[in-house]
């Protein structure tokens, strides 16, 4: 089966072709400007007996105006790096919360560089606090008009816990079977630039089986501009991973333990050399976690098809051990004073067993008891991963406006195998035991090629232009055992492929109080599936994707934004793959190969007080939106199969109200805050649906400076009962505790947190359709207390980071999901 979408013209030649062209094109657009050689200016900053301050705001500033050229923040040991045109004459500031800002002597930066004296802050006087003493420290949250950045490395409730864990305490993130954002499913999701090719459990498992040790911030996107690719309608989530910026020979090693029912560990070593020209990096991490989910699902079943109408209800608990290895080496190379060559490797290694003991009681349509039977599910679970990244960055003059030149290659491989042992015994009334064994394994190979320009223009603008092309390619197959006989009728392979060429401009400048950006980006899409006996199903289309912003500086303390934009969702390769993953006896997860894109219209309207207070207004037209739904199985039985199909349509309404306040010098209030409705249309096995529902989504992270040196951390949130398509989720939240100190001259930290500690993040939810409903219940080991150390060694002078994206940011999430 093919179908084609005819559109008035297409990209034509495969994906070194298109970037080839790309690649001429903003070559003879580049204009190389005169050379200005840069140098550097180090410096540290103290507080008197308080000893060094980190994470404090550091600016270089032209002498004969004070413009900001450049800023960074201080190290953990007070040190920092900015780098400046070399005879250029400049000052110096420093400022921190609950300090007054200090000025170096203006001074005029040598070829060789400058090493100021010791910036001391001298404590304000509405901080002179009693019995408290003022410690300098990153703002866990930062709020922007277009996103919020979270400040993991900071957060004492980040030791022990997994990425999945820091994710869903985020403002606005929800963490169910799916993640959501401000109430919307459907998010493009990165690693260091580069896009997850996996979703749901399977996505889960991943961010579970990474320790948030490793995670330096993670940036929450909500309408990002055409630069990012389309994929995502709900938003963007950019997490970055650590990396060491101090000059020599540096490192940090890493353990921590914490216990709830079961123990989990986690530990690491992270090494790095700096130089002025060359920069080497590696890391490694072991994760050894034993975690439990105790299952509660009733089923009710209509009489259909020759079956009588019946319930259900599947008592169990599934065990889940845990133990993954990761790790990162890289190189960045200045190959000259404007160009910078880079090159890193990534893996992770998990070996995830999992044990389901249930029980199964089925009653007739009088609720009489009909059958009892147990079954042990065991799975052994294999995840190789690894990727390989090569990028070259060249400027084309020394100033950090100057036009620039990027182009990033990618290669990634997934691979997944799964080994069943399914028993089934009969209680009541008893038949011969029953056996299910299955073997599966998927492979799936990611290239992608992305090519960037960017240059000033006049009168405060700029233009960004880029080009990408990805290729996708995976296979899957399973064969099952039935009592030791081969099962044809649920065994099969399926085959994925998904080529992507894109290309996108931007501009954006300002005039006054009023700045702009439009954007367009242009993708084409080539899909192609097959499974075994059925033949090839292929889909080709091409689809612009506009965005636009405008902000407006309306008084001194009042700005207003407005963002919109439209972006699409393709179906991932799991979501696509019919092939089944069988939970327990009742119970299998199956892809639809018959799944569409869904595309959104997205609308924000934010206004901003004092730089900080923000109100939004947000809202959402996604056609056929994607959810998942659970049906009886299609042959017949009482098993039950969870899948996603298209809906008709989904409209989203929110307001979000962000506040950072500061109740005292001491205490830091961020509290956020998301009121929303979704209304979803459609038509699934008979039943209508045309629901809506209010909700909200609640957050309180408040941070505390305490005596002695010590900090903490006192995290709560709640959401409210929602709807997703059929589905709908009783309320849930969730309280967490974090204290933290340094010792050493801040070379050691250690860190105590519990985390879930009323037990309120139990998940509740029903599904209900015409002929079936189900109603569920799942308790998690969520109420655990670890206690973390982490130790710093080497060098403490601070180095310029260099910031990048790597090309395969956009296209790995929804390409698989093994």
């Amino acid at each position: 089966m093919r179908v084609f979408t005819f559109l008035p013209f297409r990209w034509r030649g495969g994906p070194i072709e298109v970037i080839a062209s790309w690649a001429g094109l903003l070559l003879l657009a580049s204009q190389p400007g005169a050379a200005q050689a840069q140098a550097g200016v180090r410096g540290t900053v103290a507080a008197g007996a308080a000893g060094a301050v980190s994470f404090a705001t550091i600016a270089l500033h032209r002498a004969a105006d004070s413009v900001v050229v450049k800023s960074e923040f201080s190290d953990e040991r007070g040190g920092f790096l900015l780098e400046g045109r070399a005879g250029g004459r400049y000052l110096v500031s420093a400022s921190q919360v609950g300090y007054r800002r200090v000025w170096s002597a203006s001074f005029t930066l040598p070829p060789g560089g400058l090493e100021l004296p010791a910036l001391q802050l001298q404590i304000s006087e509405a901080a002179a606090l009693a019995g408290v003493t003022v410690q300098a420290r990153q703002p866990l949250f930062e709020h922007h008009p277009d996103r919020t950045v979270v400040h993991v490395a900071d957060s004492p409730l980040s030791a022990g816990a997994t990425a999945l864990d820091v994710l869903g305490r985020s403002p606005g993130v929800v963490v169910n079977e799916a993640i959501a954002l401000r109430g919307r499913q459907g998010l493009l999701l990165l690693v260091d630039g580069k896009r997850l090719p996996l979703s749901g459990v399977d996505l889960a498992e991943y961010l579970r089986a990474l320790p948030a040790e490793q995670l330096q911030t993670i940036e929450l996107i909500t309408n990002p501009p055409a630069e990012y690719d389309a994929q995502g309608g709900a938003g963007v989530i950019a997490i970055t991973l650590k990396k060491d910026l101090r000059l020599g020979t540096n490192g940090t090693a890493n353990a921590s333990y914490g216990r709830g029912e079961y123990g989990k560990l986690t530990a690491g070593l992270t090494l790095n050399h700096r130089s002025k020209n060359a920069n080497l990096y590696g890391s490694y991490s072991y994760a050894n976690r034993n975690d439990f989910a105790r299952q509660e699902f009733y089923r009710q079943y209509a009489a259909l098809a020759g079956l009588p109408a019946a319930s259900s209800e599947v008592l169990g608990k599934r065990m889940l051990y845990l133990r993954s290895h990761s790790a990162k080496v890289g190189a960045d190379l200045s190959l000259t004073p404007r160009t910078l060559l880079g090159v890193g490797l990534t893996g992770l290694l998990s070996n995830t067993s999992t044990n389901n003991d249930t029980q199964t009681r089925l009653y007739d349509e009088g609720g009489a008891p009909a059958l009892w039977y147990r079954s042990v599910a065991a799975q052994e679970i294999m995840r190789p991963n690894g990727s390989a990244n090569l990028n070259l960055r060249n400027a084309f003059a020394d100033s950090a406006s100057a036009a620039s030149l990027t182009a990033d290659a990618d290669y990634a491989h997934y691979r997944t195998t799964r080994a069943l042992d399914l028993r089934t015994s009969f209680l009541e009334p008893t038949f011969a035991p029953a056996l299910l064994t299955g073997e599966q394994r998927s492979d799936l190979a990611i290239g992608a090629l992305k090519l960037d320009y960017s240059r000033p223009l006049p009168r405060r603008s700029r233009l960004d232009l880029g080009g990408k092309s990805t290729r996708v390619t995976s296979t899957s197959a399973v064969a099952f055992l039935e009592n030791g006989l081969f099962a044809p009728s649920i065994s099969s392979a399926f085959d994925y492929y998904e080529n992507v060429n894109a290309g996108y401009a931007s501009l954006r400048g300002g005039r006054g109080k009023t700045s702009l950006q439009a954007g367009l980006r242009a993708e084409q899409t080539t899909i192609r599936t097959t499974l075994a006996g059925e033949g090839m199903r292929e889909r080709q289309y091409l689809q612009l994707f506009p965005t636009a912003s405008v902000q407006v500086q309306l008084a001194a303390q009042h700005a207003l934004a407005l963002a919109a934009g439209r972006r699409i969702d393709r179906p991932n390769y799991a979501q696509l793959n019919p092939l089944r993953a069988y939970v327990d006896a009742v119970s299998y997860r199956s892809g639809n190969p018959y799944l569409v894109a869904q595309t959104s219209y997205n609308v924000d309207l934010t206004h901003t007080y004092r730089q900080k207070y923000s109100t939004a207004l947000t809202y959402a037209h996604t056609r056929l939106p994607i959810v998942t739904v659970v049906q009886p199985a299609p042959d017949g039985s009482r098993q039950v199969v969870s899948r996603e199909v298209n809906l008709t349509s989904q409209d989203y309404l929110a307001f979000t109200l962000t506040a950072p306040v500061e109740p005292t010098k001491w205490w830091t209030l961020y509290a956020n805050a998301v009121f929303y409705v979704s209304r979803f249309r459609g038509e699934l096995a008979g039943t209508l649906l045309d629901r809506q529902q209010p909700a909200c989504q609640l957050t309180a992270n408040n941070t505390f400076s305490l005596p002695h040196g010590w900090s903490g951390e006192l995290n709560g949130s709640f959401q409210s009962g929602e709807i997703w398509g059929f589905e709908r989720a009783r309320p849930r939240g969730q309280l967490l505790l974090g204290l933290q100190r340094s010792f050493w001259a801040k070379q050691g930290t250690l860190r105590l947190n519990v985390s879930d500690v009323l037990y309120t993040s139990v998940l509740r939810s029903t599904s209900v359709y015409t002929s079936f409903s189900e109603s569920f219940v799942t308790r998690q080991d969520t109420r655990v207390a670890t206690a973390a150390f982490t130790y710093r060694f080497g060098n403490g002078k601070v180095a310029a980071a260099r910031k990048r994206a790597a090309g395969a940011e956009d296209e790995l999430r929804r390409a698989a999901g093994q």
